[in-house]
C-alpha cells in the first residue's frame, strides 16, 4: 500500500506565485527558457534552469549552471518565498478550458518507488539522471512534482469535494491560459488522506520518471556521503519525493505525433506502394476518430491508415497504436530503428493540434506526419501492472504542473 507523508512545503504567497511559477524545466530549451524568463527575476527558470544567465552557449551540465542555480535558489527563498509552520498536504487543481483535474501534493515514499509501489513505465537516461541529481544536491531541494495517478478513491473525493469552500493559499492563471489552484490541509482532513492513501494498492508515473529517478539517486547519495539534510521537524526528508498524484477518471493524455525528415530513400510513389501494402488507406481526418486508426498527413493531404492484420488485443505493448505505426510502418518502410537516438525523427506534442504536423510537411522540414489516437490511462497502467515499458514518446500529458510552486526541502 501507498504512503503519504505531510511536509513543510517552501512556498511562493499569492502574489509573488505568477511570477515565480515556471513550465517544468524539460519540456523548454535553453533558449526558450531564456525567453520565458526575460524581464522577470523571480522566474523560477532561473533556478531550474540556470543555464540561462551563463553566456551563450555555455555547457548546460557544467559545474559552474549548479552554482549558479544554488545561488539564485537561496536569493528566490530570502525575497519571495516561506516555509509553512505546520505539516501539510495540498489538493492542487489544473484547470484548462473545460477539463479540471484535482490531485493531492505531497511526499511519497522512494522507498516504495524502488519496491515497485510506484510503478514505472519508462526507461530513464543516465544523462538526464545526472544532471537532475546534481540539481537536487546543489540546492537541497525538489522543485518540481512528479506527475501520479492512481485508480480513484472515494476516500479521497469526498475530501477533495469540499477545497471550492475553502481560500486557495495560491491562485492563478498562467500565460497559457491553465489556471492553477492550491489549497492547504491540515488538521483532521490531512489525517484522513493520509489514511485513505495507505488503503491505495499502487501509484503510477504518468510524467517525471527522470525527477523521481533522480530523487532516489539524491537519497542514497546523501546517505553515502553521510549528509543530515535539511531539519524541518516533518519527517519527510530526503527519503521522500515531492509529487502530485491525480485520480485516473481526471487525468488527460494527448496524442504523442510523430514527423519523419525524409522517405528514407523512396520515392513518393515507392512509399505509398509499401505503406498499402501494410495498411489500408483512405482519405481522412488530420485527428484519429478511434484506436487503430492513424492519420498521415503527405502531399498536403490527410489520409487514415487501419492495419491491414489486426494487432493482438491481449498484447498491452504491441497492441498500442505507436506500436503498430513504429513497427509496420516506420522501421520496415522508412528504415527508423530507433526513435530514441533517430535524428531523421521528430515528436510533436498534441496540444499543438494537427496544424503544426502541416506546416512540418508543408514548409519542407518533415516529408510525411503522423498523428495517433491518445493512449489511455488503462493503458498505461496495464503496461506498468504488467512489468513493462512503454514505447518511447507516447504520452503527453496535458496540462502540466508548474516548478518552483510546491517545493520540498531535503
Amino acid at each position: 500500500m501507498a504512503t503519504l507523508h505531510p511536509f513543510r512545503a517552501l512556498r511562493p504567497d499569492a502574489a509573488n506565485a505568477p511570477r515565480i511559477a515556471a513550465v517544468p524545466y524539460d519540456v523548454v530549451s535553453t533558449e526558450e527558457a531564456r525567453a520565458l524568463a526575460a524581464d522577470n527575476p523571480l522566474s523560477f527558470l532561473r533556478v531550474s534552469r540556470a543555464e540561462i544567465e551563463l553566456p551563450a552557449g555555455s555547457d548546460p551540465y557544467a559545474e559552474a549552471v549548479y552554482q549558479r542555480a544554488a545561488i539564485n535558489f537561496s536569493e528566490l527563498r530570502h525575497e519571495a518565498l516561506i516555509v509553512e509552520d505546520l505539516s501539510s498536504v495540498y489538493f492542487y487543481r489544473l484547470q484548462m478550458g473545460t477539463h479540471v483535474q484535482t490531485g493531492l501534493a505531497a511526499c511519497f515514499s522512494i522507498d516504495e518507488y524502488d519496491r515497485d509501489i510506484i510503478k514505472k513505465h519508462e526507461r530513464t537516461r543516465r544523462d538526464k539522471e545526472d544532471d537532475r541529481t546534481k540539481h537536487m544536491l546543489a540546492l537541497g531541494a525538489q522543485t518540481g512534482p512528479v506527475f501520479l495517478t492512481y485508480r480513484a478513491s472515494s476516500r479521497i473525493d469526498r475530501i477533495a469535494a469540499k477545497v471550492d469552500a475553502w481560500e486557495p493559499i495560491i491562485d492563478f492563471t498562467a500565460p497559457d491560459q491553465v489556471r492553477h489552484t492550491i489549497w492547504r490541509v491540515t488538521g483532521g482532513d490531512r489525517d484522513a488522506l493520509v489514511e485513505a492513501v495507505g488503503r491505495i494498492p499502487a501509484l503510477y508515473i504518468a510524467d517525471g520518471h527522470h525527477r523521481a529517478a533522480s530523487a532516489a539517486r539524491a537519497r542514497s547519495e546523501m546517505r553515502d556521503r553521510g549528509l543530515a539534510g535539511t531539519s524541518l521537524g516533518d519527517n519527510a526528508g530526503a527519503s521522500t519525493m515531492l509529487a502530485v498524484a491525480f485520480p485516473h477518471d481526471q487525468v488527460q493524455i494527448l496524442a504523442y505525433n510523430r514527423t519523419v525528415k525524409d522517405l528514407g530513400g523512396l520515392s513518393p510513389e515507392a512509399f505509398l506502394a509499401a505503406v498499402r501494402e501494410r495498411f489500408e488507406v483512405a482519405s481522412g481526418p488530420g485527428t484519429p476518430a478511434r484506436r487503430g486508426d492513424i492519420a498521415m498527413y503527405f502531399n498536403r493531404g490527410w489520409q487514415t491508415l487501419r492495419p491491414r492484420v489486426a494487432p493482438d488485443a491481449t498484447d498491452p505493448i504491441g497492441s498500442l497504436d505507436v506500436s503498430v505505426l513504429q513497427e509496420r510502418l516506420l522501421e520496415p518502410v522508412l528504415k527508423i530503428a530507433d526513435v530514441r537516438t533517430d535524428k531523421r525523427i521528430d515528436f510533436v506534442g498534441g496540444a499543438r493540434g494537427t496544424t503544426a504536423l502541416e506546416q512540418a510537411v508543408d514548409s519542407g522540414k518533415a516529408a510525411v506526419a503522423f498523428a495517433l489516437f491518445p493512449v489511455s490511462v488503462a493503458d498505461l497502467m496495464a503496461v506498468s501492472d504488467a512489468g513493462e515499458i512503454m514505447p518511447p514518446k507516447s504520452t503527453w500529458f496535458e496540462p502540466k504542473l508548474r516548478d518552483g510552486l510546491l517545493i520540498h526541502l531535503i
